[in-house]
């Protein structure tokens, strides 16, 4: 029963890590998906594959490495050198999507419940300093809430869509884009997010002792994941073109179902926001646990002064150049992920693997060997 309970959790958690504010808004799934029309669902499928195979294997080596942090992760991965800048990059592309989460806190907070700009970004950050004084177990309770919602949420806008006179559109929606754009797109928007996933999926993996749960976990969570894409897509597509002028495509159709499930649609993208926050902060926090000299109780509040500081002026110029090269970045690191061997599993009884600095240790039992002449 502990065990399936862990799987859920772990599920929940590699959800509610992918499924961010840009997921929830609707604006990646109709980027990198909806506007590719009859493509699409072939697309998602194709990313679905990925999220279930990558992330699994991702949660696994970590745990197998004893990575404490992404940082030691991408170590294993890249090398010393190499692994050190693209966790220090990881760490940049974090901090300024975090700031923009934050901004997008306030902006709900200022547009839609009538309340200041900077009581948003203050009660976000409150309540996440709070949250994460639990340590991983935060991150899982609050996604075992907010994710449940969001699916369904997800069965209620399909079975409104079924009675949309368009709803079958999503089989043969025309589209102007070539198949390579359609093919590639679906690669970048799952390296991206695996690349950003890492923060929270490595350590949740060091903290989870059973194997068995990671692997049911992250094909629970793939295949979460892929329901929530397909089911968004279904809706927008019904819609199209007219949806593209939305900046909050999702929105609009929570329009359509009315005052009630409006409400609790806008309370989901906060909670998004915020529970992509708090995870967020925590993975960036326990690399620089591990890496600066000072107390670990300054690290949370520090990064969160940091987020505060740049949602005062807003991020999206900077990400603007940071988001490609990440995307690239991201590519090879999947590239790195696929390449990377598992190593075995230590066996029933092994003291399991610990990491210094970098250097993974494992522990094995001696074995005696008897030969006959």
């Amino acid at each position: 029963m502990k065990s399936h309970v862990r799987t859920l959790q772990i599920a929940f958690t590699y959800i509610g890590t992918i499924v961010g504010a840009g997921f929830a808004t609707g604006q990646e799934i109709l980027r990198f998906f909806t506007r590719y029309g009859h493509w699409a669902v072939l697309t998602i499928l194709l990313s679905t594959a990925l999220f279930i195979w990558l992330g699994t294997k991702m949660m696994i080596i970590g745990q197998r490495i004893g990575a404490d942090s992404y940082e030691d992760f991408n170590r294993h991965l890249f090398g010393e050198r190499v692994g050190k800048s693209i966790s220090l990059f990881t760490m940049i592309i974090l901090i300024g999507v975090n700031s923009i989460m934050l901004a997008g806190a306030g902006a709900i907070f200022q547009e839609h419940l009538g309340m200041p700009y900077q009581a948003g970004l203050l009660l976000t950050i409150l309540g996440s300093y709070l949250l994460l004084k639990r340590g991983i177990s935060g991150i899982l309770q609050i996604n075992s809430l907010v994710v449940p919602l969001m699916l369904t949420l997800s069965l209620i806008i399909i079975f409104n869509t079924l009675n949309v006179p368009g709803a079958d559109r999503f089989l043969f929606l025309p589209t102007d884009h070539s198949p390579f754009s359609a093919w590639m797109s679906p690669l970048l928007y799952t390296a991206f997010n695996l690349g950003m996933a890492q923060a929270v999926l490595v350590p949740l993996a060091r903290h989870t002792n059973d194997e068995r749960a990671l692997r049911r976990g992250g094909i629970l969570g793939g295949i979460g994941i892929g329901f929530m894409l397909l089911a968004a897509h279904f809706a927008m597509s019904s819609q199209m073109p007219g949806i593209l002028q939305f900046e909050i495509p999702m929105g609009s159709i929570a329009v359509r179902l009315g005052p009630v499930v409006q409400g609790i649609y806008l309370m989901l993208i906060f909670m998004e926001i915020f529970s992509t926050f708090v995870a967020d902060i925590y993975g960036v926090g326990t690399q620089l646990e591990q890496r600066l000299p000072i107390a670990p109780a300054l690290v949370t509040p520090i990064l969160m002064l940091i987020c505060y500081v740049f949602s005062q002026f807003g991020f999206s110029s900077l990400l603007s150049i940071f988001y490609p090269i990440f995307g690239a970045v991201s590519l090879v690191w999947v590239v790195m992920l696929l390449r990377a061997p598992m190593s075995p599993p230590p066996q029933k009884g092994d003291p399991p693997a610990t990491n210094v600095k970098g250097i993974t240790i494992v522990a094995v039992k001696p074995v005696i060997r008897i030969t006959r002449k």
